[in-house]
């Protein structure tokens, strides 16, 4: 426990406000005005992510604003455990506070009066970096029921809420369960993703949800 609480407040802050910042760079606006897709916020849903970009028809824009946004998480998270000298506790908690800033910083960036977008792309950049076994699991989760259903947001809603059950799981390779930050940040993102779903989950019970790919008025 003592070397849980080693790092001095001061850096754990400093990784907090890092990775907020980090996390917060709207990559799906940049991408789109550059791109002349226009603004995405006035398309489809207005949401910032990946989903509603590929609404503008540029797979080539949604597939990038997928990578950034996935990797803008990852990034924070393995900055701040490189940091903290990559293997302790001290760096996994570390870890674990500069990627929630950033899943933060996607939901509510700054630069975009706080009205971001729903963190899916950065769950699973989180979540790879921390434990790649339990990104893949996440990963494969949201495939399946993406293959399924055809909806983006029943997958991402599906994968979030299963992910800290396979952080519980024992992947030797990987010295899993997963330590106790990893398994806080599964859980403190799963619960946020649910939250900025609540319209999808309302249109996912009344069957009006729109399917992957579809454009929305």
């Amino acid at each position: 426990m003592q070397d849980l609480v080693g790092p001095a407040i001061g850096t754990l802050a400093a990784f907090a406000v890092g990775g907020y910042l980090l996390g917060s760079i709207p990559f799906g606006v940049i991408l789109t005005r550059l791109g002349g897709a226009g603004d995405v916020r006035q398309i489809g849903s207005g949401n910032i992510g990946a989903t509603n970009v590929l609404r503008t028809g540029r797979k080539d824009l949604a597939f990038a604003t997928l990578i950034l946004d996935a990797g803008k998480g990852a990034a924070a998270l393995l900055l701040a455990k490189y940091m903290m000298g990559g293997v302790s506790p001290s760096a996994e908690l570390a870890g674990a506070i500069a990627g929630g800033a950033a899943f933060l910083g996607h939901l509510f960036p700054v630069w975009l009066k706080f009205k971001g977008g729903k963190g899916v792309a950065t769950f699973f950049g989180l979540m790879l970096a921390a434990a790649w076994p339990l990104g893949l699991l996440a990963a494969a989760t949201w495939l399946l029921m993406a293959a399924l259903f055809r909806i983006s947001s029943l997958s991402a809603l599906t994968a979030a809420a299963l992910t800290p059950i396979y952080a519980l799981l024992p992947i030797a390779a990987m010295n899993l369960p997963a330590p106790r930050p990893i398994l806080g940040l599964s859980i403190f993102t799963a619960l946020l993703i649910w939250i900025r779903h609540s319209e999808n989950i309302g249109r996912i019970l009344k069957g009006v949800e729109p399917r992957i790919g579809a454009k929305k008025a």
